[in-house]
């Protein structure tokens, strides 16, 4: 039978080369050329698959006693000549002074998450948190967003196929949340008012990335849910938490806007002033009194209780604070960057 053949001249060859070893280092050289990961044994014992199958058993039944007397032969040649002489390490002089050893710290954006929840804490504020993979009834439906909503486009959206056979993107119900006001309803449905949290996290959509967008970001929603709250306590609570984050003498203004989920509505922008003079406002997010259609849908009775909501980009105020021109530079790695913050 050749192939068992093959394998006892393989054997023979192994051995009178074994044989001729004197020292632990040709002992060490012959171990890796026949036994280690790369050595011919393993490769004549991958061969096996290559064989025709009335030959396996013979085949390798050859290659594993092969295997077992060079490994044999090995270990006692290996105990008549000792291990392969190390290589002496350079002598440590330890008078000399230590090296400071590099220690690591929070990337910015977990720093300012952090600072974030702090100041909303000092306020009052609960943190809770919610699932990055949602359906589209907390997502959507219990937010007030109808079915028509250009925001509910399968193309503005991170939808996730489900198991079934022949489902394609545009008909699955579960999706990557694309906003952190899932948490609210999340939070309303399982407690009663008054309700104080606010709920950072990541959020996706398939932006097109570039020095303002990315389709992974930040967000912070808050929520405060109880009888007598009135868009007053929304402009207090924002305006001194942008005094908080940003500066005592931060400017803020509210320009009406629209939400599903809120009425009436608002943005919030943030005055900044830049070196060479100029001012310019920079919009932060979203905010304005929760909707009644909302409050239905998580069984909160809307003529007892009111509530205000918002949204605020964590990126955009990472990058207008720490003036950070690409918001890029923030999931890049780059060390000599993070090592600012």
């Amino acid at each position: 039978m050749p192939e068992v053949d093959n394998i006892q001249a393989l054997q023979d060859d192994a051995e009178a080369k074994l044989a001729s070893a004197e020292s632990p280092d040709t002992l060490e050289a012959w171990r890796i050329a026949f036994l280690g990961t790369k050595g011919t044994v393993k490769a004549a014992m991958g061969k096996i698959k290559e064989i025709p199958r009335e030959l396996k058993g013979a085949y390798g039944k050859a290659a594993n006693q092969m295997k077992a007397a060079l490994t044999q032969a090995y270990e006692a040649k290996k105990a008549t000549l000792g291990r392969p002489a190390q290589v002496s390490a350079p002598i440590e002089d330890v008078t000399l002074p230590g090296e400071t050893p590099r220690i690591g710290h929070a990337h910015i954006l977990t720093q300012t998450i952090h600072e974030l929840c702090d100041i909303f804490g000092r306020m009052g504020f609960e943190v809770v948190y919610g699932p990055e993979v949602e359906d589209e009834q907390h997502n959507f439906i219990d937010l007030n967003i109808p079915a028509s909503h250009p925001a509910r486009d399968p193309l503005d959206n991170f939808y996730i196929a489900t198991a079934q056979a022949g489902c394609d993107l545009g008909d699955s119900k579960t999706m990557l949340r694309s906003q952190t006001s899932t948490v609210q309803i999340r939070t309303m449905e399982d407690r009663e008012p008054p309700i104080r949290v606010v709920a950072p996290g990541r959020v996706y959509r398939p932006d097109t990335v570039d020095a303002t967008h990315s389709f992974m970001f930040h967000q912070i929603e808050g929520l405060y849910v109880a009888e007598g709250v009135t868009m007053v306590d929304l402009r207090t609570c924002v305006d001194q938490f942008c005094k908080a984050y940003f500066g005592h003498d931060v400017e803020t203004r509210f320009r009406p806007s629209f939400f599903p989920f809120t009425e009436p509505s608002a943005e919030v922008d943030v005055l900044f002033h830049y070196p060479d003079g100029s001012t310019r406002w920079i919009e932060l997010g979203g905010c304005g009194m929760v909707d009644p259609n909302v409050l239905t849908a998580v069984n909160i009775d809307p003529e007892k209780y009111t509530g205000w909501a918002f949204g605020l980009g964590i990126e955009r105020m990472v990058m207008r604070k720490h003036a950070i021109p690409d918001i890029r530079m923030l999931f890049e790695s780059d060390v000599r960057f993070l090592q600012q913050f």
